[in-house]
């Protein structure tokens, strides 16, 4: 009964399953699902994760204190059965699809992980399995790991069981609920509603639409605040039904959307319009007013000057920075695997604290996400033996040397796939899996879209900064680690269009207008993503970035996640290689050694693999 003894996590079922082991407080290992399956978003029960999280830590099951999963499998029984009531008979063709399973391994889902386990380690004697819920396991996802003593913690996403927004105090291992919003009223469900009407993805197309909206004018707004959602000076709201579909079938709007939003939903991969940029702007705007709301209220509510942040809105970085820039808070930490991944790190943290542990962390004023590189590693042995069997020519290389050469290459204008250490938990690429490139370049950003990622071109790419450089660069005002806060490129390094006219340029011609001195990674807003490095985070990226820094004066390079459009991001050398012979990267680091693509052998596949990967 220790509090020293590992509890392992669980998300599952929905999407972005994982699994993360934390010991007296501390996690030890996290990873999602998909980075072993390869598909993306992967909801099936986290067995690669799982078992790769115990082999890490040397742990078997009959180690573990308990296992936590991230929400509680009755209470969101009786929500989906009261919605089906609610919604009869509209909801008739949903519930015949689903009652089935909600009646047998759903309602019983605790049932299912343990059998789940017993195939991971059979014969092993089981743990206790403990549910928390949903919205719990984010608020613990939250603060536990965060660097405060004590804050206050919002957490807002779709839904959970019942809860889609809620408020609570944090003190150091406690955590009080303070207020709470309930399904079907919720922010997450909003914003997904226009992502779908927009033609992307729900689950996975929200920050195409979060990059989409600086394209466009919030004409919008005003509707959505009249017709769609009444939002009170608190934050809190209710949204009006008759315009959407979600409580009660398989999309989210239907007619009365498309009445209202002049015509119907855009086919994916259809064309976009100045609609589609408008719709984006206005969502935007909207959840931003209201999560700077909520955020004045946590607040308020708790006497706090510190937020904490978590669920799939969070992931939202520009409504992030805009409760910075409001100055409602003097500091502000986001989990970085906010979404439903993070639920598997929040249950296990708040059974270990539950259990005893302490906040050790805090007396260090650093969170203990470790730079959030939980996942995966491989040693050079590894690589080394993953390139002699291939036949793969490469380098092997001194770190000081391999810095240099790669910052000398990078300043020459090419491409480099970057895979160090440990992999990252939660969706971003931090350093350790990443495709890198010069900022500087004005036909960067289109390149890398076309001919690496082979993705829409309105995207944008972040920056990564070294953290005592950020604010000559960026108007930030605390660091940002895990790439979660949007600030404006800092005045000295923006320029102004040089051709007149550019005021009258819209949508997608904005990527046309040099915007500064690092346009690769300057939003058509003059807003960029930014992640802060530190040696203490992440010390061979931070040698690279001074490498880069000292050879060019720029301490900023373009940090895009390793993988292509609708893949997950590499975990293995295996991987890293394909993606590198598969795009335009043109150089690869694997640990210690470097390759260059005119030195490898030709890349033949028997299959088209693009053919292969699902439109995310």
């Amino acid at each position: 009964m220790g509090p020293d003894r590992p509890v392992l996590g669980i998300s599952a079922y929905y999407h972005d399953s994982a699994a993360a082991l934390v010991a007296g407080g501390v996690p030890l290992a996290a990873a999602q699902e998909e980075r072993f399956t390869r598909r993306r978003h992967d909801p099936d029960f986290p067995t690669h994760a799982l078992a790769w999280c115990l082999r890490e830590t040397g742990l078997r099951l009959d180690d573990l204190a308990a296992v936590a999963y991230y929400e509680d499998p009755a209470l969101k029984f009786r929500r989906v059965v009261g919605t089906w009531l609610a919604t009869a008979p509209r909801g008739l063709p949903v519930f015949r699809r689903s009652f089935p399973q909600w009646v047998g391994w759903k309602r019983q889902a605790l049932d299912e992980v343990r059998s789940r386990l017993r195939e991971v380690a059979p014969g092993q004697p089981l743990p206790p399995v403990l549910a928390y819920p949903h919205h719990a396991s984010h608020a613990a996802s939250a603060f536990f790991p965060s660097p405060y003593p004590s804050a206050a913690v919002l957490c807002v996403d779709g839904v959970g069981e019942w809860a889609t927004t809620t408020l609570w105090h944090g003190r150091d291992t406690e955590l009080l609920p303070l207020a709470e919003l309930r399904f079907p009223h919720s922010l997450g469900m909003l914003y997904s509603a226009f992502t779908y009407f927009c033609g992307f993805k729900v689950d996975s197309g929200e920050y195409k639409l979060m990059g989409l909206a600086p394209y466009g004018t919030p004409r919008y707004a005003p509707l959505i605040r009249e017709r769609l959602i009444d939002v009170k000076p608190d934050g809190s709201f209710r949204l009006d039904l008759r315009h959407f579909t979600f409580q009660y079938g398989q999309t989210m709007v239907g007619r009365a959307f498309e009445e209202l939003f002049d015509g119907p939903r855009r086919t994916p991969e259809g064309p976009l319009t100045d609609r589609e940029f408008d719709l984006a702007a206005s969502v935007q705007q909207v959840t931003e007013e209201v999560m700077v709301r909520l955020a004045r209220t946590a607040l308020a509510r708790t006497g706090e000057r510190r937020l904490c942040l978590a669920g799939g809105v969070a992931l939202n970085c520009v409504a992030n920075g805009r409760i910075l820039t409001e100055g409602i808070c003097d500091q502000l930490w986001v989990q970085p695997a906010a979404g439903d991944a993070g639920g598997a790190l929040g249950a296990a943290l708040a059974e270990s604290h539950r259990r005893g542990a302490p906040r050790t962390h805090v007396r260090r004023r650093a969170d203990a996400m470790a730079g959030a590189l939980l996942g995966p590693g491989y040693s050079d042995r590894a690589v080394e033996e993953f390139l002699t069997r291939g036949g793969y020519p490469a380098r092997r290389l001194p770190e000081r040397e391999l810095v240099d050469r790669v910052a000398a290459e990078l300043a020459r204008g090419r491409v480099v796939g970057w895979f160090q250490g440990r992999m990252e938990f939660g969706p971003r690429a931090l350093g350790n899996r990443s495709i890198l490139a010069d900022p500087r370049n004005p036909t960067m950003q289109s390149t890398l879209n076309r001919k690496t990622k082979f993705r829409e071109s309105f995207r944008p790419f972040a920056p990564a900064v070294l953290a005592e450089d950020a604010k000559d660069w960026f108007d930030l005002t605390q660091e940002s680690p895990y790439m979660l806060l949007t600030a404006q490129v800092a005045a000295a390094q923006r320029r102004e269009p040089e051709s007149a006219g550019t005021e009258a340029v819209t949508g997608l011609d904005l990527l046309r207008v040099p915007r500064s001195t690092i346009p690769a990674v300057t939003h058509v807003d003059g807003s960029a993503r930014v992640q802060t490095v530190t040696a203490q985070h992440n010390a061979r990226f931070h040698a690279l970035l001074t490498a880069f820094r000292d050879r060019t004066g720029c301490p900023v390079l373009v940090n895009t996640s390793f993988n292509v459009r609708g893949e997950p991001i590499v975990r293995d050398p295996e991987e890293a290689y394909a993606c590198f012979m598969r795009t335009q990267i043109d150089l690869l680091a694997l640990g210690d050694f470097l390759l260059d693509k005119r030195d490898q052998p030709p890349w033949c596949e028997e299959e088209d693999w693009r053919a292969a990967i699902p439109v995310d």
